[in-house]
């Protein structure tokens, strides 16, 4: 893990930066990553490479949490450092019982968790669990998009590689501070909506993006303020820290998704507009819902077209606003519902 449990508890969100990882925005236009002869994530002339594809495959095997998040991070390393390349012709069997995960928590469905308030500690311990349930979930999709898609340019697979390595912080940030509250990752019940939709685009790399980071993960950003604001309330200022670190990270996975998204979409001579509504349909993605965060998603790549049709989702008459200018919901929409 990344820091001691008594380092959560102090630190301020300008602290919590892991060294080696900055927010993640995407690396480079999907197109072209760099001038010069090598760029990150392309085989090297120079020295033999590990593939870091089947490192990520391996990764992804990992059952145990903490050593998966320090796979994911070192991976993303070797990456930048040119000790791991990412050969994109490879093609992988799917192994038996993806994703690797421990015994617990528990899976259930959804509709078995309870809400429980964030006044009391047990309340701030269940919601800190269900966080690094979605990180340690995060990490898991990442990974699988790098083994899993073949024949995608270098910069996807690094810039798939550095969510996967920032998800990994946020997983090990989360743990520090739930042991601050006398517990650990599998201490309570989980449900397992984000891996099933990664196994229903398994096949299809173009739904992956507009389903996983367009969807799933923009829902984090429309619940992250309303969480913080109630962690805050609450006189919790170290896990509200660790929100500002996740919020400010996953504008940058978003961010990748979109543009990866519309590389798809332009490589394909597809309407993205009518794209995403077809496979929203097909897939059966979870139906948005307001509030949005309009300022972190604009941030993240939503054009302006895409924000007005929230607006009108969200049955606003007025043009989008920053989430600080309207008031918090008292129940928050989940993170990853």
């Amino acid at each position: 893990m990344m820091f001691a449990a008594s380092s959560a508890s102090s630190a301020s969100s300008a602290s919590l930066v892991s060294p080696g990882l900055s927010p993640a925005r995407s690396s480079a236009d999907p197109s072209a990553l760099h001038d010069g002869t090598s760029a990150p994530g392309e085989a090297r002339t120079d020295a033999p490479a590990q593939c870091a594809r089947t490192a990520a495959l391996a990764a992804l095997c990992e059952a145990d949490p903490a050593t998966k998040a320090a796979a994911a991070r070192t991976l993303y390393a070797d990456v930048l450092e040119g000790r791991a390349a990412c050969s994109a012709h490879l093609e992988f069997a799917e192994p038996a019982g993806l994703p690797g995960r421990p015994a617990r928590p528990e899976l259930v469905d959804p509709r078995q968790l309870t809400r429980r308030g964030m006044q009391s500690p047990q309340g701030r311990a269940v919601l800190l669990h269900a966080l690094a349930h979605i990180e340690f979930n995060a990490i898991n999709l990442a990974l699988d998009a790098v083994w899993r898609f073949a024949g995608m340019p270098a910069a996807f697979y690094v810039d798939w590689l550095k969510i996967a390595a920032e998800e990994a912080y946020h997983f090990s940030l989360l743990s520090a501070r739930l042991a601050e509250y006398g517990h650990a990752y599998g201490d309570f019940p989980a449900h397992d909506g984000l891996w099933d939709m990664c196994e229903r685009t398994r096949a299809d790399v173009l739904a992956r993006m507009a389903l996983v980071p367009r969807t799933l993960e923009a829902r984090g950003l429309d619940a992250s303020p309303p969480i913080r604001a109630r962690l805050q309330q609450a006189g919790d200022q170290a896990s509200a820290a660790i929100l500002d670190v996740i919020l400010r990270d996953e504008i940058g996975h978003v961010l990748i998704g979109n543009r990866w998204f519309r590389h798809l979409c332009e490589g394909g001579a597809l309407d993205p507009y009518e794209t995403y509504a077809r496979l929203a349909d097909q897939y059966h993605a979870p139906k948005l819902r307001g509030p949005f965060n309009f300022e972190a998603r604009r941030e993240a790549g939503f054009d302006e077209a895409e924000l007005a049709a929230l607006t009108a989702l969200a049955g606003l008459d007025a043009s989008p606003v920053a989430p600080a200018e309207a008031a918090a919901p008292a129940t928050p929409p989940s993170a990853d519902s």
